[in-house]
């Protein structure tokens, strides 16, 4: 079996907050992304989903944890050594107009990418920029336009492209298409996926939007209060959800069918996402949890193992041995 291309460990990023407390935005969340595939990361405003996501590009610095790529950790390398990981770890951000640089035209703002890391210069510079424009979709009578000229789905489109010019193994996507039209969307994600196909692409795709997710990702991460709840193969998470958030989360997606979505149970949580400075004591979910018992206060909840590709913490979940899972498996 082949390793896989990126592989998170126990990742926490910590921030100074009022009164020398210490604000945990992402605490202890592990993770493996395989070469090829997506994982959708999915929660709340302020679960810590984008910080995860700059934490991996160390464009926020990690306070503790290991970010490994190909077999290096990448957490504890400087500037100057993190440099060539630059290329293969790329971000789409979620706002791609305030990303680009009103200054620079289309042409310079992927030409800069390559004079950056050297890939292509001279006259193997203008072909090269115009073949990645291609790749996405940007006609070249666009090369000259600055990104006040561009529409929403164009200025992505060339965010994308910028991404894709220094020919990248994983993208961090940070809600790449929750500021667009509906229709402009499924564009986005159509080509998102067409390229990941081409190009053998991994994402990291960071949202909210659970109808978005299941239709661009192989695992889901479900993100609370700075912690990964559940994790499973999409199906899974969407066929048999186990973490009480999860389930919240689920029931809050629009169903098309008009009778189904008048009869089905709708999970409202009570109050609000506690602070990550004061998180609550035992389980973090258990103060807006719609089945909590007294143990939650009390408890950390451990993982539990579903499947071989199902995990939750939750302390009401009946999970299955692991000694189980391999039972008639032969090698």
């Amino acid at each position: 079996m082949t390793s896989p291309l990126l592989q998170v460990e126990n990742l926490c990023v910590s921030f100074p907050g009022t009164g020398g407390a210490r604000v945990r935005a992402v605490d202890g969340v592990s993770f493996t992304i395989e070469r090829g595939k997506t994982l959708g990361l999915v929660g709340e405003s302020g679960c810590g989903k984008s910080t995860t996501g700059y934490s991996l590009l160390q464009l926020i610095k990690p306070t503790s944890g290991r970010v490994i790529v190909d077999g290096i950790d990448i957490a504890s390398l400087s500037r100057r050594e993190m440099r060539p990981y630059r290329r293969r770890l790329q971000i789409i951000f979620q706002d791609a107009a305030a990303s680009l640089d009103p200054r620079m035209s289309v042409g310079d703002l992927i030409g800069e990418a390559l004079d950056i890391h050297g890939l292509a210069r001279g006259t193997a510079r203008l072909p090269r920029i115009r073949k990645l424009l291609d790749l996405v979709g940007i006609p070249a009578r666009l090369l000259q336009r600055f990104p006040h000229e561009l529409s929403g789905g164009q200025a992505q489109r060339v965010a994308i492209c910028r991404a894709l010019a220094v020919e990248p193994m994983l993208i961090v996507c940070d809600e790449p298409v929750s500021a667009l039209d509906v229709s402009i969307q499924a564009q986005i994600i159509n080509l998102m996926q067409d390229l990941q196909k081409e190009l053998g692409l991994a994402y990291l795709f960071i949202s909210h939007d659970l109808s978005v997710v299941r239709h661009i990702s192989d695992r889901i991460a479900v993100m609370y209060l700075g912690r990964i709840v559940e994790t499973a193969d999409k199906h899974e998470i969407f066929g048999s959800a186990a973490h009480p958030y999860t389930k919240a989360l689920l029931s809050a997606v629009p169903v098309p069918d008009p009778d189904m979505e008048r009869t089905r149970e709708r999970i409202v949580l009570r109050g609000d996402l506690p602070s990550p400075a004061n998180p609550p004591s035992g389980c973090r979910f258990r103060t807006r949890c719609p089945v909590p018992i007294d143990d939650c206060a009390q408890i950390d909840p451990p993982w539990k193992t579903l499947s071989e590709t199902h995990h939750a913490a939750c302390i009401r979940i009946q999970g299955i041995p692991e000694t189980s899972l391999f039972e008639g498996v032969r090698y």
